[in-house]
């Protein structure tokens, strides 16, 4: 089967043209020329979601802590960090040069109004349920912040490297500007955003990581990725975020241009909706996921750029998917199950999924309708805006939702926001049960690395059972740069944060 015909590169040249008019064709030194083709859907780093959007904020804003390429933790804002011996406290000593680009000194007070601001269920915070530990937060002196905590609590030092706990001013706080404008301690300041045309930063001079390489970005909003490699064949692009696999496969054939290919921990996931009838029933969901070749999933819609994946994908917790429920294809049991649960006929059902991103979304969407129209389930596929497709899925508004969702390097800050009862998406999650919550409870408090791996092995086989969503397989983040480009490093995170280190030879 063959679904790509929608997706052949078109229009390069004109498109090219019209979407960089404004980026000169001799990029100074002092200047990265950037092109990506999804824009930032908002400015607030707690409430964001869309990938786009981190992209952007991760360059403006910082956490207390992040993490390298190896995905070990490292000073971000806190020059340190250490946990009393019963785990109950964790105390960070900030970095005493830290600014905000409004020249301001980032303070033990901004931080706790941060996190305050994270915790208040008014917020909407994208990562609130990672930090229901913080009972309360000391700041003895301006540079000292205690956070006390109601229990042990492993995952939340990663948790924290997070650009959704990302520390902002108290004072942009109170005054309700948050979203509004965008005032970090990052790399760059945001000095211009034309929502889905251009970006415009400038180093921040006072940023306590060092200089920057460069003197700004100039990023371009470019939908058609074929546009943007047009644009770095001219030289008018230094260097550009790819989504597209089709594209991305190309770049290599460039003499001028290199590829940055790096396995990440987000992963594609067919995503139901267990409070809709039929959905609710165990057996559907069963069904669903046996009738389901993730394989060909990923051959087809991503040129098999990736590898099938249960829902843990971090490297040292992974295990063999094919251990997992109905991992390999079986449409006669997918049948029996469906008419066991009195649905031997089938029904219709919506998925919907975001034009864009992934650029993949749509091409998996048509390869699940083939697939499931073999055990009589209709599917109608609607295809949205990058910024309605998040209003929706915040909303848990479909009946099933093609995602591409991130990966963070623990599983309990990685999945504690669905499936815990506390959890703070539990209305994208719609399901969850005492097996589930109890396992993910048990892994944040375990210390030891073997038992914490048997405790989440034992949480991932019973999600695959219960089937409320069909996790489909890991891909890449691709970058390209010219070749003049140096000192950027992919991560499995995605993050485009070493672009404060990049230089741009002439």
């Amino acid at each position: 089967m063959v679904y790509r015909t929608g997706r052949l590169l078109s229009g390069i040249a004109l498109a090219a043209m019209v979407g960089i008019a404004t980026v000169s064709t001799q990029a100074s030194a002092a200047t990265l020329h950037m092109a990506w083709s999804q824009d930032a859907t908002g400015l607030d780093p707690h409430k964001q979601t869309a990938f786009s959007s981190l992209r952007l904020l991760e360059l403006v804003y910082e956490p207390l802590v992040r993490l390298d390429a190896q995905l070990q933790i490292v000073p971000a804002i806190a020059d340190s960090w250490q946990f009393s011996k019963d785990a109950k406290e964790l105390t960070f000593k900030l970095n005493p040069k830290a600014k905000f680009q409004n020249g301001a000194a980032v303070t033990a007070a901004d931080v706790k109004a941060s996190f305050e601001r994270i915790l208040d269920e008014k917020t909407g915070a994208a990562a609130r349920a990672n930090f229901l530990s913080i009972a309360s937060i000391d700041t003895p002196d301006t540079t000292t912040v205690v956070f006390h905590l109601s229990q042990p609590d492993v995952p939340i030092l990663t948790a924290m490297s997070d650009v959704n706990a990302a520390i902002v001013p108290a004072s942009e706080i109170a005054a309700g500007s948050i979203g509004i404008k965008a005032v970090g301690s990052g790399p760059f300041k945001l000095d211009k955003w034309d929502p889905n045309a251009k970006e415009v930063l400038s180093a921040n001079k006072d940023w306590a990581g060092g200089p920057t390489g460069v003197d700004g970005i100039e990023i371009s909003v470019l939908p058609d990725e074929a546009s943007i490699l047009a644009a770095m064949r001219a030289k008018q692009v230094d260097f550009a975020l790819l989504n597209d696999p089709l594209v991305a496969t190309l770049v290599p054939k460039e003499p001028t241009l290199q590829l940055n290919r790096e396995p990440v921990l987000a992963y594609h996931v067919l995503q139901l909706n267990p409070s809709r009838k039929p959905m609710t029933e165990l057996k559907v969901r069963q069904a669903i996921s046996c009738a389901i070749d993730r394989q060909e999933v990923l051959d087809t819609a991503s040129l098999g750029e990736g590898k099938v994946t249960g829902p843990l994908t971090i490297p040292a917790l992974a295990t063999d998917p094919s251990a997992l429920f109905c991992y390999k294809r079986d449409v006669e049991k997918a049948k029996k199950l469906m008419a066991e649960a009195g649905h031997a006929d089938g029904f219709s059902a919506t998925v919907i999924g975001a034009t864009g991103e992934p650029p993949t979304a749509a091409a998996e969407a048509q390869v699940i309708q083939s697939q499931l129209a073999e055990i009589g389930i209709k599917l109608d596929i609607k295809m949205m805006e990058l910024n309605v497709y998040v209003d929706a899925w915040l909303k848990g508004d479909f009946d099933m939702a093609i995602a591409l969702n991130g990966g963070r390097a623990d599983p309990y800050t990685m999945y504690n926001r669905y499936w815990t009862k506390a959890g703070n998406l539990q209305k994208v999650a719609n399901y969850i049960d005492d097996t589930l919550d109890s396992l993910m409870q048990k892994g944040r408090v375990e210390t030891d690395p073997a038992e914490r791996k048997a405790t989440f092995g034992e949480f991932e086989k019973h999600l695959a059972e219960v089937s409320p969503w069909i996790w489909l397989y890991t891909s890449y983040s691709y970058t390209a740069q010219q070749k003049n480009v140096e000192g950027f490093v992919p991560t499995p995170t995605g993050t485009l944060f070493s672009l404060a280190k990049v230089t741009v030879k002439q």
